[in-house]
């Protein structure tokens, strides 16, 4: 299972990071390039952080089941799941080199992970295995949906 914890998969996801430019399209989703980044930028901020989250109900309910199906095997996430309403983006224009580099930035901090704790908002208490993985999926998800 690819995780966000080896060096050769972080090498990939910067490729294709680099890849996208102002005018990839979508093959799917709402968001444009510049979204997508951001949105990115701020979900890997968000589990490198530290930052403890507290748990939705229907997560309580269902995130370890979710959680489980989810990192089971190598498949993709599906097109269009849904995000926490935290980390949409509303603004539709911006740098999209910056937002690009910062995303290569993060990516690159998880050779450092030092958040043993992280607490996503549906999932629950994960461990590390199980962040590195959703990570990567989270990140090739997005990527996938510009095609790259």
């Amino acid at each position: 299972m690819k995780t966000v914890f080896d060096k050769t998969t972080r090498d990939e996801l910067i490729s294709r990071i680099d890849a996208l430019n102002e005018n990839s399209k979508n093959a799917w989703g709402k968001m444009n390039v510049y979204q997508v980044l951001k949105h990115c930028t701020l979900w890997d901020e968000w589990v490198q952080s530290g930052k403890n989250n507290k748990q939705v109900l229907i997560g309580r309910l269902f995130g370890k089941m979710a959680l489980k199906k989810l990192v089971k095997d190598e498949s993709p996430l599906g097109r269009n799941t849904p995000t926490l309403p935290e980390l949409k983006i509303k603004e539709t224009n911006g740098d999209v080199e910056s937002e690009k580099k910062k995303w290569i930035a993060l990516i690159n901090e998880y050779a450092h992970f030092s958040n043993p704790d992280f607490f996503h908002s549906f999932f629950g208490k994960m461990t590390k295995e199980q962040v590195g993985q959703l990570a990567y999926k989270h990140a090739d998800h997005h990527l996938r949906q510009f095609n790259s």
